[in-house]
């Protein structure tokens, strides 16, 4: 089938409408009923440097998988100019925004529905996830130039291993996971799942698994990065469940999974794959961002307008900042320093900056229709995981 009869048939089916209104829309919440109310407690960590997968970078902090996100940039991007790179989805561009003036400095031509600007592994590029036009766009983080434009099906977002062999395709349509050579993009293996909607993941501590959220199946998975095969998968308890972002906790022991229809995070014990519990945060919940001092976590809630802060050493949400005037916070990242949030705002054509002190809003600044998953960067950190800037 090609590209565009595929696609064609997904949106007759009612299922690409979803993506193209950014990881999901809202599905009607008859039924579905309120899990885990009380503040779910996350695994115990285990501080004992597990053997990592070969070929990865050590862990600096065996309590702090985030600790090389602190401090200076790596030698490869510290003479990088600051940007904040914008795929839109509906206008076929990415934006591009100067974070000392808050304007839009350039707006560049990509393939169709541009999903998330993900940094390679290496640090080097940035890649546009065109998911509908079947691509990939290269752009250069140095000269902010585009370079080569690289077929590949279905990238609804991209992630790398932690070992910088491979970038994992989330061909969302699909129902694909694809390792492909991280710097040449040729396949290397490609993973049929039996889920739909794969789209967001990340990566435990010794990086030998990964967990996956389905969004339209409402479902995880657990995938072991060495063997490339998918070694557990379970059901959340939730009817109309529609997982999101996927985020570790700084001292590797729980996997928080964001869910815009459970209005929450899911709490998993990664390790264990047993049944997580939900921690409600606001209406939509779709984003999480650890903080610079890896001390909190921001979690954007898409339906509501609003970022609520979960701290990790109390486990539990600590404040909620609402957007004056409302919005659709979606997909984005911390500044280098620390001091913005900066998010997509989805359904509004516009990006939001945020202080991380105080809540307030600094900007509001109007972009190309349908943001999505914006990328801040340079950021500290050895390597990229992929998304839109998980850094380790």
């Amino acid at each position: 089938m090609s590209p565009s009869t595929k696609h064609t048939a997904a949106l007759l089916g009612g299922v690409l409408l979803a993506v193209l209104t950014g990881c999901g829309t809202p599905a009607e919440k008859t039924n579905v009923q309120a899990v885990g109310s009380e503040a779910a407690r996350p695994a115990e960590p285990d501080h004992v440097a597990p053997p990592g997968l070969p070929g990865m970078p050590p862990v600096l902090d065996t309590k702090d998988v985030y600790a090389a996100d602190r401090g200076k940039l790596s030698p490869v991007v510290k003479d990088f100019p600051s940007r904040v790179y914008v795929p839109n989805t509906n206008s076929d561009t990415v934006s591009v925004i100067d974070p000392a003036t808050y304007k839009v400095i350039k707006t560049i031509k990509v393939g169709r529905q541009p999903q998330h600007v993900v940094p390679s592994w290496d640090l080097k590029t940035l890649w546009v996830n065109n998911d509908i036009g079947d691509s990939l766009t290269a752009i250069d983080p140095a000269t902010g130039k585009t370079g080569p434009t690289v077929p590949v099906s279905d990238p609804y977002n991209l992630y790398f291993t932690p070992d910088g062999k491979y970038a994992v395709v989330m061909a969302s349509m699909d129902r694909q996971l694809v390792f492909r050579d991280a710097h040449t993009m040729k396949t290397a293996k490609t993973l049929p799942v039996d889920c739909a909607g794969v789209n967001h993941a990340d990566f435990s501590t010794d990086g030998r698994y990964f967990i996956v959220s389905c969004e339209f199946s409402g479902e995880l998975l657990k995938v072991d990065t060495a063997g490339m095969k998918v070694v557990g998968q379970q059901k959340l308890p939730l009817k109309g469940a529609m997982p999101q972002d996927v985020k570790l906790s700084p001292d590797g022991g729980t996997f928080y999974i964001a869910d815009m229809i459970a209005d929450g995070i899911w709490v998993l014990d990664g390790k264990k794959f047993t049944t997580p519990k939900l921690l409600r945060t606001g209406k939509g919940a779709h984003g999480l961002y650890v903080s610079r001092d890896s001390k909190e976590m921001y979690i954007s809630n898409r339906g509501e307008g609003s970022i609520s802060v979960f701290d990790f050493a109390r486990r539990e949400l600590v404040k909620k900042w609402r957007l004056p005037g409302g919005g659709s916070p979606d997909m984005g990242g911390v500044s280098a320093d620390g001091k913005v949030l900066w998010l997509s705002g989805r359904y509004n054509a516009e990006v939001y900056a945020i202080d991380t002190a105080t809540g307030k809003q600094l900007a509001r600044i109007p972009v190309g229709s349908g943001p999505h998953g914006l990328a801040v960067y340079p950021q500290p950190g050895r390597y990229s995981l992929g998304h839109t800037g998980v850094f380790r």
